[in-house]
C-alpha cells in the first residue's frame, strides 16, 4: 500500500507523536510505503481564501468554482498542489489527531477546506452529469482510517455514553467528508483516557494500532449506504421500509 499519514498534533513528543512513529515503523515493516503531512511542523495554513486561487480582488469570490478553475489551469496554490500529489500517490489515507471539542483541530479542518476542493474531492460528475458522492466521488479507490485520542473514558464515548458514541461523534468526518468523497472508510481507532495514560496504557495503545495497521489492506469498511444504492428516494431520504421508525445516524449503515 501507499499510505499518506496526515498528523495534526502540536507536540511530536506526545502519545500521538509516539503512535505516529510506531505506526509508521509497523507499516514499513510490512512492506508498505508511507509519506507524511505533519501539519503543525509544516506550518500549514488552514484558511481557505483568495490566495489559494490567484483571485482578482475586483471580482466576487466564489471559492468552489474558483478552486476548480485554478486546479484545471495550474493556478492552485503550491501547498495545495503538493497535498494533491500525495493523495494521488496514496491508496490509503490515515488521519491522526486529538479529539478537541468533539471534532478535529482547526488546522486539520483547514487541510480539508483547502485540499478537498471542488472538482477534485467533490463536485465531480458521471457521464450523465450526475454528482458523484456518498460512496462514489473524486477519491473512489482510497481507503481511510481515522486514529484519534480523547481524554474521555471509553464508556463515555460508548453507545449510551454522555459524550455520544464515538462513531456518531465522528460522523461528519467519516460519512460527511470521507465517504462523501468516495472513500472506503474503516471503523475509527479511538484511544480514550489519553491525558491520563502512563507507560502501560501507551503500550496497549501501540498494540491496538499495530492490530489495525496489520489488517489495514483487507479490513471491512463501515457499511454506509451509497447514495445511488437504492436506499434513498429522489429527495435523498431513506426509504421508509429501511430501519423503519428510526432517525439515529446508524440508519445510514446497512
Amino acid at each position: 500500500m501507499n499510505v499518506l499519514w496526515v498528523f495534526a498534533h502540536p507536540e511530536p513528543r506526545s502519545l500521538n507523536g509516539a503512535l505516529r512513529d510506531h505506526g509508521t515503523a509497523t507499516l514499513r515493516r510490512h512492506g508498505h510505503r508511507v509519506r507524511h503531512s505533519d501539519l503543525y511542523a509544516m506550518r500549514w495554513n488552514p484558511v481557505a481564501g483568495p490566495a489559494d486561487v490567484a483571485h482578482d480582488p475586483r471580482e466576487p469570490l466564489r471559492l468552489g468554482p474558483a478552486t476548480e478553475h485554478a486546479r484545471a489551469t495550474g493556478a492552485l496554490a503550491p501547498d495545495i498542489r503538493a497535498e494533491h500529489a500525495k493523495l494521488d500517490w496514496a491508496d490509503t489515507l490515515i488521519l491522526q489527531f486529538p479529539l478537541w471539542w468533539h471534532g478535529m483541530p482547526a488546522i486539520l479542518k483547514g487541510w480539508f477546506d483547502r485540499v478537498f476542493v471542488q472538482g477534485y474531492a467533490f463536485g465531480v460528475h458521471d457521464a450523465e452529469g450526475r454528482a458523484r458522492r456518498y460512496g462514489d466521488g473524486g477519491l473512489t479507490g482510497h481507503r481511510a482510517l481515522v486514529v484519534t485520542t480523547a481524554g474521555a473514558r471509553a464508556t463515555g464515548l460508548g453507545p449510551r455514553g454522555v459524550h455520544g458514541d464515538a462513531e456518531d461523534v465522528l460522523f461528519p468526518l467519516l460519512h460527511g467528508t470521507l465517504f462523501y468523497s468516495g472513500m472506503d472508510v474503516l471503523p475509527p481507532l479511538v484511544i480514550t483516557g489519553a491525558d491520563r495514560a502512563g507507560p502501560a496504557e501507551h503500550a496497549r495503545a501501540a498494540a491496538r494500532l499495530d492490530d489495525r495497521l496489520t489488517a489495514l489492506p483487507t479490513a471491512a469498511p463501515i457499511p454506509y449506504r451509497p447514495e445511488r444504492g437504492g436506499g434513498y428516494d429522489d429527495d435523498l431520504v431513506l426509504r421508509p421500509d429501511l430501519a423503519p421508525g428510526r432517525t439515529d445516524l446508524a440508519v445510514h449503515r446497512t
